[in-house]
This record gives C-alpha cells, structure tokens and sequence, in this order.
C-alpha cells in the first residue's frame, strides 16, 4: 500500500460513484483522510463506510452555504485540509438548438460553479495548512468541439482555465493548481449517454462502442483517472501547477 498522503486530508467532492469514488478510494489507499461528499448523502456514506480514515458530508456544490460548510466540517473533524478534487459533475447529450437556457445553466452551476466554489473555499484553508494542492476534473471535450454536449463542453474548458488562473495566483501560497483531462471513461455517466449519442450521429446500437474503439483504442477506467489525480495531489508532481494531463488514449492527437 502506498504512503504518498499520509497525514494528508483530502476533499473529493460527487465522490458516491464513477470517478470521486475511484478517486477517494485511491487516496485512502495512499494514506490520506478523505472527506467523502456528494449531493446524495446516502452514496457518499456508502463509499466512506468502507475506508479506514473517511467522513461522508452531504453537499451540493451548487450552494455557496454548503460549500463552505463542508470546508469547515473538514477542518473540524481532522484539523487541516491538504488536498481538494472538486469533480462533481453532470451532463446529458442535447443539441444546442433543443437546449434551452435552464438546461444550460444547470449543467454550468454544477461543473463551473461548483469548482469554483470548491477553489475559493478550499484554498484558504489549505493555504492555512503550509501548501497543498487543488486537482480540477477537466475533459478532452474543452479542447474541441463535440455534438451534443456544448454545455457540458464549455464548462469543462472554463474549468481548465480558471485552473490556469488560480494556479498563477496561488503559487505564491505554496497552493498547486492542475487539471486532469480524462476521454471517454466507463461510467454511469457515459453509459447513460451512449443511446443519445448513437441517435444523434445515426448510429446503430452498439455504434457508439466502436467509435470509441476506433478513436481511443478503448473506454478509460476510473482508476486510472484516479492515479492520474494521486500524481497530482501528491509530492511526485512538486514541480507542476496550471498543468493537464491528457487521459484519453490518443484521441485528442488524432484528425482521423
């Protein structure tokens, strides 16, 4: 078992499922206590249960109020905060001549807001803490247009933008700042996705499969996106802030 976090405390936030829940569990197995959050609060404690040094806290990351709140609960319970993934996110395949301005601003107050909120509520304490770092969850989707999902989108390349922005401003504080930039993982989100994508695009069922296959070679697995955050979060990645790293197979170095 890895020791990369001991004695670090760690924030994941829509950590009840997919890739939060790779990713808290991938710290805990690296030493850290987690603070397991999610807008359903049965989920996040169903995930904290099962890790040796872990709170479960009931938080939309829509709410200013509860995002603090969850800050200062992490303090409270374990004394500092070291580490925050803000990844909480939502997301549905729709044309943007079918979206209308509701749809658009729910997709944008969970995974622009949302981490924006997890930034400004985090930093300070992990300012407070003597330096720790910040993993955003960016997409390949904000370096290039894709059909369907033009909210989901321009919330992911505003997210690795403002990650640009709060790393230059917290260097100074001994606060990292990176991104990571997954393709197509195997998650409920994705899985719910596909029979959209495949009527929009005309494709047969099972089509979206093997596009997939074909642009990068497979779906991506929430561990590995949870090793990709472990680097970031921890001491390997001293050197490295306002950074992405790209987890897509190759998909965004192909034309064709």
């Amino acid at each position: 078992m890895s020791t990369e976090l001991d004695g670090r405390v760690a924030v994941v936030t829509g950590a009840g499922k997919g890739l939060g829940r790779a990713i808290a569990t991938r710290f805990a197995e690296a030493g850290a206590s987690v603070v397991v959050s999610d807008i359903d609060g049965d989920a996040a404690r169903s995930v904290a249960d099962f890790l040796p040094k872990a709170l479960a806290v009931e938080c939309d990351v829509r709410s200013e109020e509860q995002v603090s709140a969850l800050v200062d609960r992490t303090v409270e319970q374990f004394g500092a905060l070291h580490v925050m993934v803000p990844n909480a996110g939502i997301g549905a395949p729709l044309p943007l001549l079918h979206m209308d301005l509701a749809a658009w601003r729910e997709v944008l107050s969970v995974n622009l807001d949302g981490v924006f909120l997890a930034l400004r509520y985090a930093a300070p304490a992990i300012i407070a803490a003597g330096g720790g770092s910040i993993v955003t969850i960016g997409s390949i989707t904000a370096n290039a247009g894709s059909p369907l999902i033009g909210h989901y989108a321009a919330a992911k390349a505003a997210v690795v933008n403002l990650t640009k922005t709060a790393a230059l401003e917290l260097r100074p504080e001994g606060v990292r700042v990176n991104t990571v930039l997954p393709g197509f993982i195997d998650t409920d989100l994705v899985t719910a996705a596909r029979p959209g994508f495949e009527a929009a695009l005309g494709l047969p069922e099972g089509g979206f499969d093997q596009l997939i296959a074909q642009k990068q070679g497979r779906y991506g697995t929430p561990a590995e996106v949870a090793e990709a955050a472990l680097f970031l979060a921890s001491e390997r990645s001293s050197w490295c802030t306002g950074s992405g790293l790209v987890l897509d197979g190759g998909m965004d170095a192909s034309l064709l």
